[in-house]
């Protein structure tokens, strides 16, 4: 689909899992951890910063990674094409016909 993500990616006091900058997405995968109250608390306040400041989060669990990635690929590229589709692309702006 040509977007670039970026691994361990900081935004202010927080680090993203993968983050695309074009698509102001980030994506987030979720160990046992985030199961966890304190984590739980400390994911809500990031998700909270993130979305205040226009960033999109998808979450996976990491088993949905390790078991079901064509599921989580399709997640992605549906996610990506239905912005692309609401909103003009990022990559395609100041373009002419």
């Amino acid at each position: 689909m040509g977007y670039s993500f970026l691994r361990q990616y900081p935004i202010c006091n927080y680090i993203v899992d993968f983050y695309c900058k074009d698509l102001k997405l980030a994506i987030e995968t979720d160990g046992i951890t985030h199961t966890w109250e304190e984590t739980y608390q400390k994911d809500i306040a990031k998700e909270k910063f993130l979305t205040d400041n226009g960033i999109t989060i998808l979450r996976f669990e990491d088993s949905q990674v390790m078991n079901d990635l064509n599921n989580v690929s399709r997640t992605i590229e549906e996610w990506i094409t239905e912005r692309e589709q609401s909103s003009p692309c990022p990559l395609q702006r100041g373009t002419s016909d």
